[in-house]
């Protein structure tokens, strides 16, 4: 018999949890640049479903298939809110739903819990956990188009090329605008690892520092030696801390 099956989150997407009626606490997990379609954020939520999640990984990039990442460019934040209010009232939730995001992720994670807050808006997520994340607003990212740093054909972001859009516009969110998660008053728990060569583990700190003496929970992170993914030992530490903080907040 299965101990964790698939359930369609109407006009969504599929979810992971355990086989039996629930209901469950929610995860609603957000990929990175790897996009939708590479099965990485499928992977975590059948990972957070053995542990008696259910775990939504919500498709926000565009594009791409399972070759191709596709692009983050102009992607409606509000879609995400939309999701993560149907996640809230699916039948299998017990009402308590966490973001967790990685790279990409933990960016759109970090912007929709500060704009949800700063709006004041009901439904913000009960509990936030954010993994190798950028402090500040980023460009627009498109595989096809994608080049390392050194590489021929290598261009940094054009300021005009937006990533992200809130209630119709992208002016609020330039490229290099910092996130202020400040504003969100839920639980938080950050983590990067210290080698990071893609995003800097000095965005972790900045955050760090600017959440210090918050009320709210918080929790840091750094993973001695760990790059941007990390090896088989450490992430088995990162996942066991992720699962306790999303149990001590969401059950």
């Amino acid at each position: 018999m299965l101990k964790i099956v698939r359930r369609l989150l109407p006009e969504f997407g599929t979810t992971y949890g355990p086989a039996d009626g629930g209901p469950f606490p929610a995860v609603m997990i957000l990929h990175g640049s790897e996009g939708a379609l590479s099965g990485w954020s499928h992977r975590t939520a059948t990972l957070l479903a053995a542990h008696g999640f259910l775990a939504y990984p919500h498709p926000y990039s565009t594009g791409g298939n399972a070759w191709n990442a596709g692009a983050i460019r102009e992607v409606p934040i509000d879609r995400t809110e939309q999701a993560l209010a149907a996640l809230r009232g699916f039948e299998f939730c017990s009402g308590k739903v966490g973001l967790y995001g990685l790279s990409r992720g933990g960016e759109h994670a970090l912007l929709l819990a500060s704009l949800m807050a700063a709006e004041g808006s009901s439904g913000q997520a009960d509990a936030l956990a954010a993994h190798s994340a950028a402090d500040v607003v980023c460009g627009a990212f498109d595989a096809k188009r994608y080049r390392d740093s050194g590489d021929p054909g290598w261009i940094p972001w054009d300021p005009a090329d937006r990533a992200w859009s809130w209630r119709g516009s992208s002016e609020g969110l330039k490229p290099t605008t910092p996130i202020p998660i400040e504003r969100y008053a839920g639980p938080i728990c950050l983590s990067h690892g210290v080698e990071d060569r893609v995003w800097d583990v000095e965005m972790t700190r900045r955050l760090e520092r600017r959440l210090d003496g918050r009320d709210g929970h918080l929790e840091v992170h750094y993973d001695e030696g760990e790059d941007h993914v990390h090896r088989s030992d450490a992430e088995n530490v990162h996942n066991e801390r992720l699962i306790a903080f999303l149990d001590r907040y969401l059950r």
